[in-house]
C-alpha cells in the first residue's frame, strides 16, 4: 500500500483516528478530513511526527461543495487518489418517531448518508484512474433496528443499500467499494454514558466487551488492501456477536 493516498473524513478522534494511523503505518500518505479543525490538524501534526505522512483538510461532509473541495485540494497536493474511507458521522437526538426533531432528522442524513453520497460521488472520477478502494462505515443498525434513533437506523440502512448499487457500478471500473459494521466501540462518543449504561452495551455483545477502535481499523485497511482483491459489495460486521442474537 506504499505510495498510495487515502482521505478519511471524520480523522479528528475515534474511529476515523484510528484508521487514519492504521494507514499511515501500511505506508498510505493520508488526507485528514474533519469539521473540527483544531483536533484535525492535531492529528495529521501527530501522524508526521511518527514518519508517516499526513495532511489536514477540513470539510462538512454535509455540503456537497466541501466534499468536492477535499477531492481537489487533494489531488492538488498529492496528484492522485487510491482509497476512501467515508467515517464522518454523528448521533443524533434519542427520541419517539413521532416526537423526532424534523430538523435533526434532516441533520443526521445529511451527514451520515447524503455525506458519503456526496463524497464517493467527487471521490469516484479520481479512484477510477488509479484504481483502489471505497470503505464506507455504517454500523449494526445498517442491518437491526433500535429503539429512539430513527434517523440513525435509516441513514445507516442507506449507507449499506448505497455502497452495494456503488460497488455494481464500479466493480469493471478497478473501484471496490464495502460497508463496515461497527458495533458499540469504546470511543469518546460514550464518554457521555454513566456505568450502568455502559455496563448494558457490554452485555448486549456476546463477546463480553466493547469493541476497539483498532479492531475497526484493521478491518477496514484490509478492504483497502490487495488482500481484499476479490471484496466488493459487502457489508462487513465487527461486532462482538451483537447481530447474531
Amino acid at each position: 500500500m506504499k505510495n498510495k493516498v487515502a482521505i478519511v473524513t471524520g480523522a479528528a478522534s475515534g474511529l476515523g483516528k484510528a484508521i487514519a494511523k492504521k494507514l499511515v503505518q501500511n505506508g498510505v500518505t493520508v488526507v485528514v478530513s474533519d469539521i473540527d479543525e483544531e483536533n484535525g490538524k492535531k492529528v495529521a501534526q501527530e501522524l508526521d511526527k511518527n514518519d508517516g505522512k499526513a495532511f489536514f483538510i477540513q470539510c462538512d461532509t454535509s455540503k456537497p461543495e466541501d466534499c468536492k473541495k477535499l477531492v481537489s485540494e487533494t489531488i492538488e497536493k498529492f496528484g492522485k487518489l487510491h482509497f476512501a474511507i467515508n467515517n464522518a458521522g454523528i448521533g443524533g437526538e434519542q427520541s419517539l418517531t413521532g416526537e423526532y426533531s424534523v430538523d435533526n432528522f434532516k441533520k443526521v442524513i445529511d451527514i451520515n448518508l447524503n455525506g458519503v453520497f456526496y463524497g464517493m460521488h467527487y471521490q469516484l472520477p479520481e479512484i477510477v484512474k488509479n484504481g483502489g478502494a471505497i470503505v464506507n462505515m455504517a454500523s449494526i443498525l445498517g442491518s437491526v433496528g433500535t429503539p429512539l434513533s430513527a434517523a440513525y437506523v435509516a441513514a445507516k440502512h442507506g449507507v449499506v443499500g448505497l455502497t452495494k448499487t456503488t460497488a455494481l457500478e464500479y466493480a469493471q471500473k478497478g473501484v471496490r467499494v464495502n460497508s463496515v459494521g461497527p458495533g458499540y466501540i469504546q470511543t469518546q462518543l460514550l464518554d457521555q454514558l454513566d456505568d450502568e449504561q455502559k455496563e448494558q452495551l457490554v452485555k448486549a455483545h456476546p463477546i463480553g466487551r466493547l469493541g476497539k477502535p483498532e479492531e475497526v481499523a484493521n478491518l477496514v485497511v484490509w478492504l483497502c488492501s490487495e488482500e481484499a482483491s476479490f471484496v466488493t459489495g459487502s457489508y462487513y460486521l465487527v461486532d462482538g456477536g451483537y447481530t447474531a442474537q
